[in-house]
């Protein structure tokens, strides 16, 4: 990674005392549902975000989420966790994606669409994991906004899109610009702000689930196989899913469950 990378994730302001009160809660074993309930009702605007963001028909509830209570209930602490930080860290930075040849829309939608599939898939096998997985899903793409900033500074738009196009591979032509890539920035963004580990090593180590501690390793297994469904184009299409199903064949993981995932999607 190179200084100019590091020295802007450095330079991130610390995140809201409302993210840091709702890992607070999450990470305390003795709290329970009530708590993390209590904290978000303090914060109309981000409880605003996390009904928007539970009621979006990719969960394929047929009534409206209206109350956070109902929210964390239907989902989990974990997953309504998800939908917070996500909400939380996404305003933390300014976004411009243009050198990956998306919009703040698509970004969004490939996080969302990640998620959805996460949990649907995950929820009644997994549902211990999600606690990783769900922030996980939304948020592992967010190193995309640092080393956009740094190819627009180094104004490197047309050599980085020359790259993509060179190697097939947009990690690769992130390593070779900065010598990491999209979830390596990612990471390192989430251990600047102090999050569990689990979580970080969960994030680093998705491409490559097998250096993963063991604690983590059927966690990066699972976002590994998301991110191969969901490309950068947000479009989910056969070519994505014939390579996402061969890593769950290659990892032994619940593939009827992730058939009827994208069922329900």
């Amino acid at each position: 990674m190179t200084e100019d990378i590091l020295k802007k994730i450095k330079q991130l302001p610390p995140l809201p005392e409302s993210a840091m009160q709702i890992e607070t809660v999450y990470q305390d074993p003795d709290s329970t549902f009530n708590d993390m309930v209590k904290i978000l009702e303090k914060d109309p605007l981000l409880t605003a975000d996390i009904l928007k963001a539970a009621n979006s028909p990719l969960y394929g509830f047929s009534r409206e989420i209206n109350a956070i209570n109902q929210a964390v209930g239907l989902f989990g602490m974990g997953t309504v966790r998800g939908f917070a930080l996500a909400s939380i860290v996404k305003k933390s930075f300014t976004l411009d994606l243009s050198p990956y040849g998306i919009n703040n829309d698509i970004f969004s939608n490939i996080s969302k669409l990640q998620h959805a599939i996460m949990t649907s898939w995950c929820l009644k096998k997994e549902g211990s994991l999600l606690g990783v997985l769900s922030p996980a899903a939304f948020l592992v793409e967010i190193g995309k906004v640092i080393i956009s900033q740094q190819i627009i500074t180094n104004k490197q738009q047309e050599y980085f899109c020359n790259a993509i196009e060179e190697l097939g591979n947009v990690e690769a032509a992130e390593k070779r610009l900065f010598n990491t890539n999209t979830p390596e920035v990612s990471a390192t963004i989430f251990e600047h702000w102090r999050f569990e580990s689990g979580l970080v090593n969960t994030i680093r180590n998705c491409q490559n689930p097998d250096k993963a501690e063991e604690e983590d390793k059927k966690a990066a297994q699972i976002l590994n196989v998301v991110r191969t469904l969901v490309p950068l184009s947000g479009i989910i299409t056969d070519e994505s899913t014939a390579q996402a199903k061969d890593l769950i064949l290659k990892y032994n993981l619940d593939m009827d469950s992730f058939d009827r995932a994208l069922e329900n999607i």
